[in-house]
């Protein structure tokens, strides 16, 4: 069937922003749907409110709507680009519910708008839990017993048919938000009133436990003329109880006996066509007793989903770009297969290596969470690696985490007791395969462990054979033939782990390697287990194949072009996220203008920048030195190697760079030389310079130990700011107020020495805090964006709310910050990207750092300022002058605000005060012409319901008290009522505020919490200080929270949303596309 000539315009819902469960892979979906459709010729109209997306770049579609994710805007948008087609399955849940609420609203019908890709039917029929128990019992397939509940008490009611423990799973929600495993009646009750709260529709299904049971995931496409596809499936190594976003998965399957797969499969398309979805891919996960091998279907996503993208990565089968086009109505025999050329999309795919994929977690950043893993995701990202055989891939993905594994390492120094091991292994943490590792040192049998974890016996008999590779290597050391050491390589052990179980190092090892020419090959990921010829070059390396033989086939090939290697970012994380992957894609995108070669290395599966098409060439694997280097031996035997880009990912290539100093790998490094990125992170060197420039700091000192800590805080005045060296967000930054709290901070936080230094600044209270990216070639150094922070200054600038432009500081100042910055690049020698930090208070102006690479604003100021920062970056470092490129700063007619989004819901009991440690996962933008509305929207993008009636409740610290009045009295005057405790209500009645008194909470009830948990509230401004104010004031933040209650901890930050608040209620805020923005300025 051709594809529909009755549609000419598409509108596509995006996801927004990154948030756990739902993350980059709809970036990555979401702009190869965009592709494919404005290739054939469709008018492509996107909404979505992320701003570090590659989707919402000007050039993917035809019109962008950088707007918040809301009925209310989409209807909007649907009445001005009135539309033919809607898709929203590639756009996570969000996309999925709100296209869902528009259309049961009558409005699509009402505009002749066209739900393609999956009907409302399908839609509700897949994620409404009790349709769906319906829709499958008519097809004979057996879901776990369960129940529907609307209400705590019906729940409770109805428990007695199903028991405890029980699962909860909220209707509706994004990596089972909400949901959990209850044990007792307590956590019963906490999880269905949670759960019920996160539900959109306020609906919950309890069903029996199946937890220990294996699972399964099937990701399956199907046309309109019924063929359906299976791409792969996924066996995840956790058993179910584990959210399989926080489970270490593999695919293939390989505990499935074929009978096994086949009904798996078979279910799966029946699944399909029972539900309705006829245009594109779905993922449908199955548990299965391991005991009798009843099968039971969990759930199924009528969308692109996370494993989705996973699912193409490990295949290479491009599953969002064929939904896309199988939505406007071809049919899979119809499409080629993107990767061969030569077969068509209908043709399964099959795999003739292991892929792993591994989740990153963040429980550092949040203390007082429980590192327990449930139903409910909380992972922040995570790695893929290939292999040819699953303990070469695992090992793979062990050290591509990029948390100091280099395999199976040893958690601790001190061995743990076996009855210590039992006890961790019974705990569904994080690092339980690392767990099972020490087990098997410590003896455990293979049946322990399969008993205590409910792992399958043929994972931990894997791992079992790694760890007594282990301890024959302590015992013998390393081979010194080829054969053995070749063996020994196919197992997934890097040099690093070599080189630490024989208390040797890696170069050593290394050295051995290349004597005895012991070097991976690399195959390509072709969708066809090599069955048909590829031209993709989307790579993996493996020492799997005859060990005895040395002619083992390469199929990397390098071409004999000039070429340029662009370093990933590794697996998202708080502090590093796709802001970093949207740089290193449009590093790709401008070698390709510039006729050079781009070589993508990472290994994250969730991105756009490991899609086969973003670059020339890929290599998906880890980003150590060892496996970077064995690309640059490669690929340096075949043309210009010109050299590498390390600036766009972060931390990671970074820190690649100087070991490719140290360990004289031949590469270069484009841009910004090693020794400005290190005069940049080592404090004391940064500080001379500051000290040549003239640039002020806080006053400050460097301690190189925990006695020299303690005496530069005394000096300085508390309180202080400490900031590790060699960090990504804000990791160990702290605000320390004293020195008991300082001594804490040492002996928990830190280990501070020599060569790990901390600099000790003092903390500027009530300072503005701004952000300027700049771009140098080495002679002319051009301001990129300045952005003014809505938050003062010691919350960190991933967490705060930014405006661009500024929005309150004078000329003089905004002249002065240039001023600076054009010094700095200039005595760093900055080629490429650069961006600095400042605090100013009382137009004084204090440097707080310099980052000699992309920073994570990047994005945000290329879509406000229209420009494409990262690529004129990239061609800069290549040698192109900035007056070459036509580029000249441009004064904005239009505002836009960065917001943050924050998972503190995952983690119960945690507390939401920001501080100088990022723990945000996303962003949004709001953009207008005035502050007012772009900030509001920017609230509303990020899931914060802005409220234009009600009371708000006030409790600020007495320095601010003067500050908060201005704000309090323009909610007074919009009809607010005020409620504040103590000390704030007799200064706000005093100024002529009618303000109610009430409690705080260890005053008694009825106090604030009562009145929040109560609904009475309908805005929070709550600032503190002190330590023990933060404690005493926590359960006001974490129940606002808890009640969706928009709350504020800084004054700033209550100004500017009032200053929202009163732009919503005067019915101003339009929308407009991103390109009119950019053709206005």
């Amino acid at each position: 069937m051709p594809k529909r000539d009755d549609i000419k315009s598409i509108l596509i819902v995006g996801a927004g922003p990154i948030v756990i469960g739902q993350a980059c892979e709809f970036d990555y979906s979401g702009t190869q749907a965009c592709k494919a459709l404005k290739k054939e010729g469709y008018r492509i109209i996107l909404v979505n409110s992320n701003p570090a997306t590659i989707m919402t770049d000007p050039e993917v579609a035809d019109a962008t709507y950088i707007e918040p994710i809301t009925a209310e805007i989409i209807k909007k948008i649907i009445i001005k680009e009135k539309p033919d087609a809607m898709l929203p399955t590639m756009g996570g849940q969000t996309a999925l519910n709100v296209s869902l609420e528009i259309s049961e609203s009558g409005f699509l019908k009402e505009h002749n708008v066209e739900l393609i890709g999956a009907n409302k039917e399908a839609i509700s029929k897949a994620e409404n839990r009790e349709e769906f128990r319906i829709a499958m019992q008519s097809i004979g397939l057996e879901t776990p017993q369960s129940f529907i509940a609307h209400s705590l008490n019906e729940a409770k009611e109805k428990l007695n048919h199903i028991g405890l423990p029980a699962i909860i799973r909220p209707s509706f929600t994004l990596g089972g938000t909400g949901g959990g495993i209850a044990y007792n009646m307590e956590e019963f009750n906490t999880i269905i009133e949670d759960g019920l709260k996160n539900s959109p529709n306020t609906e919950v299904l309890v069903e029996e436990s199946v937890i220990g049971w294996k699972e399964f995931e099937m990701e399956v496409v199907r046309d309109k003329s019924d063929n359906c596809i299976i791409i792969c499936s996924i066996e995840n190594i956790d058993p179910m109880g584990v959210h399989t976003g926080d489970s270490i998965t593999v695919a293939p399957a390989l505990t499935l006996t074929d009978r096994e797969y086949q009904e798996l499969r078979n279910a799966s398309i029946k699944t399909l066509r029972e539900i309705g979805v006829d245009t594109g891919g779905s993922n449908v996960q199955f548990a299965v007793n391991p005991k009798d091998g009843r099968i039971v279907i969990i759930e199924m996503n009528p969308r692109v989903s996370r494993s989705s993208a996973l699912a193409s990565k490990a295949t290479g089968f491009p599953i969002a770009k064929v939904a896309a086009l199988l939505a406007v109505g071809y049919n899979l025999d119809e499409l080629v297969n993107d990767i061969t050329s030569t077969t068509p999309a209908s043709f399964e795919p099959s795999i003739d290596y292991v892929v792993t994929k591994i989740p990153r977690f963040a429980f550092e950043k949040f203390p007082g969470s429980e590192p327990t893993l449930t139903t409910s995701m909380k992972s922040v990202g995570e790695v893929m690696s290939i292999g040819g055989n699953f303990q070469e891939s695992l090992q793979k993905g062990l050290r591509s985490l990029e948390n100091d594994l280099d395999g199976f390492s040893e958690l601790t120094e001190e061995k743990y007791s076996k009855k210590e091991l039992k006890h961790k292994l019974s705990q569904t943490s994080p690092d339980r395969i690392l767990l099972i590792a020490e087990a098997l040192r410590e003896g455990l049998s293979t049946k322990e462990i399969c008993s205590i974890t409910l792992f399958d016996p043929w994972f931990i008999e894997q791992i079992k054979e790694i760890i007594e590779w282990e301890e024959l290597i302590k015992k013998e050391g390393i081979p010194k033939d080829k054969k053995n050491l070749k063996l020994m390589k196919s197992l997934g052990f890097s040099d690093s782990r070599l080189a630490s179980l024989t208390k040797t190092n890696e170069s050593e090892i290394r050295e051995l390697r290349e004597k005895l020419d012991v070097r991976p090959v690399f195959k390509k990921v072709d969708t066809c287990a090599a069955e048909f010829k590829t031209n993709t070059d989307y790579m993996y390396s493996t020492y799997v194949g005859d060990i005895f033989s040395d002619e083992e086939y390469c199929e990397s090939l390098p071409s004999d072009k000039s070429k340029v290697i662009i370093l990933g970012g590794g697996p998202n994380r708080i502090g590093q996220g796709i802001e970093f992957d949207y740089c290193c894609c449009h590093a790709a995108f401008a070698l390709s203008e510039l006729k050079l070669e781009s070589i993508m290395i990472n290994c994250n599966p969730e991105t756009v920048s490991t899609d086969y098409d973003t670059s020339d060439r890929l290599y998906f694997e880890p980003l150590t030195l060892e496996d970077v280097s064995e690309i640059i031996n490669i690929e340096s035997q075949n043309g210009n190697l010109l050299g590498a880009i390390v600036q766009f990912g972060g931390q990671t290539p970074l820190k690649l760079s100087k070991d490719f100093q140290i360990n004289n790998i031949p590469i270069k490094i484009l841009g910004t030389n090693q020794d400005a990125i290190d005069l940049a992170e080592d404090r004391d060197r940064f500080k001379k310079l500051m000290d040549e420039l003239n640039i002020i700091q806080p006053n400050n000192g460097i301690a190189q130990s925990a006695n020299e800590a303690i005496k530069i805080a005394r000096e300085v005045g508390y309180p202080v700011v400490i900031r590790p060296s060699y960090v990504l967000g804000g990791r160990a930054m702290e605000i320390v107020h004293s020195e008991e709290q300082l001594n804490q901070y040492i002996n928990e936080a830190v280990i501070v020495s020599g060569s790990s230094p901390v600099l000790i600044d003092s903390y500027l209270r009530d300072a503005i805090e701004v952000d300027i990216d700049a771009l140098s070639d080495g002679e002319i150094v051009y301001i990129a964006g300045i952005l003014e922070h809505i938050e003062e200054a010691g919350v960190h600038s991933g967490d705060s709310a930014c405006s661009m432009p500024p929005f309150s500081l004078k000329e003089e100042i905004i002249d002065k910050l240039k001023s600076y910055v054009i010094k700095i690049a200039e005595s760093m020698n900055v080629k490429g990207l650069m961006n600095v930090q400042f605090a100013i208070k009382n137009d004084k102006i204090y440097i707080l750092e310099v980052n000699p690479r992309a920073s994570r604003t990047v994005p945000f100021v290329a879509k406000v300022s229209g420009n494409p920062v990262a690529k004129i970056a990239t061609k800069v470092m290549t040698g192109v002058k900035l007056k070459d490129l036509n580029f000249e700063e441009k004064k904005l007619k239009h505002i836009a605000i960065k917001e943050a989004v924050f998972p503190f819901k995952r983690f119960p009991g945690v507390d939401t005060i920001l501080g100088p440690e990022m723990r945000s996962t996303g962003e949004v933008m709001g953009i207008d012409k005035e502050f007012g509305i772009a900030f509001a929207k920017s609230q509303i993008g990020g899931g914060t319901i802005v409220p234009t009636e009600g009371t708000v409740f006030v409790s600020v610290k007495d320095s601010d008290k003067e500050k908060i009045y201005e704000p309090v009295k323009e909610l007074e005057l919009l009809g607010f009522s005020v409620i504040a405790t103590g000390g704030t209500s007799d200064f706000l009645n005093t100024k002529g505020i009618t303000t109610k008194r009430i409690n705080k909470v260890l005053q008694g009830s009825p106090h604030i919490v009562d009145e929040i948990n109560n609904n009475n509230i309908s805005l929070v401004f709550n600032t503190t200080e002190t330590p023990q104010a933060v404690k005493d004031s926590k359960s006001i933040r974490r129940s606002s929270l808890e009640n969706s209650i928009p709350y504020y901890t800084t004054v700033s930050g209550a100004i500017a949303s009032v200053e929202g608040i009163k732009a919503i209620k005067s019915g101003k805020m339009n929308v407009k596309t991103i390109q009119s923005y950019k053709s206005k300025n």
